[in-house]
Parts: C-alpha cells; structure tokens; sequence
C-alpha cells in the first residue's frame, strides 16, 4: 500500500465519504498493539523463509525494517495516519517505505 490507499480504495470507483472513513479508522485506539503487530510480521515473515517462500534476504530485510519502526514508534517519531485506517497497514506502509519490494512480500 504504498500509495496511502485505504484497504478497500481499489474496490470502488469513487472516494470514500469523510464520515466513513473516520468510522472505519481504527488506528487511534489499535496503535497501541504495535508490539504485537510487529512481533506476529516478524514470526510471519520467519515462516515464510523457513518454507522457501521469500528468501532469507527478505526476511532479514523485514525484521530490521520492522525493529526500526518499533524503535520510531517508542520513541514517538513514527507518523500515524487515519487514513491507513488501522496499527497494521500504519507498520506495513513504513515499512514498504523503508524496504521496499520486501516489505510487500511480508503478505505473500
């Protein structure tokens, strides 16, 4: 989701209304399971290498840009965005952003 589209943006033909994005935005109560967020990508991403489907690159990839994001979340740099609407596609689009084409194969 590199481009900021929300998760349902591809499958309509017009904008979502203000009000429901703002409705189905979880991100302001949900980003404070960060950790576990990060913690279950990265056992994700160790069992996708583990079964050849990424490489062992990737996962490393993955797991360092993972750690960075939990360190700019603790130390309060990390740009939340509502319009991302919930903790996960917030931690998958900076990593995208800080990896790129490794980040998107965390979801293979």
């Amino acid at each position: 989701m590199s481009d900021g589209q929300s998760t349902w943006g591809g499958r309509f033909t017009e904008a979502t209304d203000a009000f429901v994005a703002r409705l189905n935005a979880s991100v302001e109560f949900d980003k404070r399971l960060y950790a576990e967020d990060i913690d279950g990508s990265k056992a994700h991403a160790t069992m996708l290498a583990e079964q050849g489907i990424i490489s062992e690159e990737d996962a490393a990839a993955i797991h360092s840009g993972l750690e960075q994001i939990r360190q700019e979340i603790e130390t309060g740099i990390f740009e939340w965005s509502a319009s991302l609407e919930d903790v996960h596609m917030n931690i998958e689009h900076r990593l995208t952003a800080l990896i790129g084409d490794a980040g998107a194969r965390l979801h293979t």
